[in-house]
């Protein structure tokens, strides 16, 4: 038969361990947890960071598509000026 005093035995020696247990576990998920809260906060930084630099990219893009574009509308205007110009000089209308 056992006694209460067995018991209480029993307890501390398994239970006190289980306990510990539980305790460690506990503060290293909740360690660990928060550990990935960082990562994510840091993630999601970097993304922003990423998608601001594209937008401004993108921007730089078409404005250099627009300096490209105008300036070979200009370029064209321009030889189509100089070859009017040729055509007066050379009295030959319409060549």
């Amino acid at each position: 038969m056992t006694g209460p005093g067995e018991v209480f035995i029993a307890l501390i020696v398994i239970g006190l361990p289980i306990l510990l247990l539980m305790l460690i576990a506990n503060r290293y998920f909740r360690l660990r947890e928060k550990k990935l809260e960082v990562e994510a906060s840091l993630a999601a930084e970097k993304a922003a960071q990423y998608a601001s630099r594209s937008i401004e990219l993108e921007h730089r893009v078409r404005v250099l598509e627009q300096i490209v574009t105008d300036a070979g509308v200009q370029t064209a205007n321009q030889i189509e000026a100089l070859r009017d110009q040729r055509r007066i000089d050379n009295g030959a209308p319409g060549q």
